[in-house]
């Protein structure tokens, strides 16, 4: 659907300056996604794998973020395989709810309750971002919380547009359960992609 280089705006790797491969097609179309526009694949033609290795290994930092919609859609060995021979980390943000491909660096696993993740992807999840819109998402976050890792970081993210209601829930909430970190889309508070 589109690259960019920015700054990774949420969780573990925030701050952090990376190229963003957003994948068009989605198997799950939540209804408070932010790029509804990437879940028809069909509206946005084939782009050959070489090309975007070679724009992201344009730019100084040696990192890709491949996102979506839903990027398990299609298997990215190919592409993992090329990012990697051009010495660039990979990074994945997905929902999990299909098969793992490609080699990744840092799994982000973002659970959506609609289509559950998968048990291979959340173990393998370095993180898990679970989407708080009201308190009743808590339950699924815990619902997900011993299906990872111990070793995998746990974010709670304030969906953005319920961010001021749901902002002190999730404080009072880690306040109380401190194994949970709070995920701030920053990306948007800075006003860049």
């Amino acid at each position: 659907m589109e690259a960019f280089y920015t700054l990774q705006g949420e969780g573990f790797n925030t701050g952090q300056a990376a190229c963003f491969v957003r994948i068009g097609g989605c198997d799950v179309g939540c209804w408070w996604c932010d790029v509804k526009e990437s879940w028809n694949a069909s509206l946005f033609p084939p782009t050959p794998v070489d090309q975007i290795v070679a724009y992201a290994a344009s730019f100084p930092a040696k990192a890709v973020v491949v996102t979506g919609g839903e990027p398990l859609l299609y298997n990215l060995d190919y592409f993992c395989k090329k990012l990697k021979e051009s010495g660039i980390r990979t990074y994945l943000e997905t929902s999990g709810s299909l098969r793992l491909s490609g080699s990744w660096d840092w799994i982000c696993l973002s659970p959506k309750k609609d289509v559950p993740p998968l048990p291979e992807t959340l173990k393998k999840a370095n993180e898990l971002k679970v989407i708080i819109h009201e308190p009743e998402d808590l339950r699924w976050a815990e619902t997900n919380r011993p299906l990872v890792s111990p070793e995998c970081l746990l974010y709670l993210q304030p969906e953005w547009s319920s961010r001021r209601q749901i902002i002190p829930v999730i404080i009072d909430y880690i306040k109380k359960y401190p194994v949970w970190k709070i995920s701030l889309q920053s990306h948007k508070y800075m006003n860049i992609p």
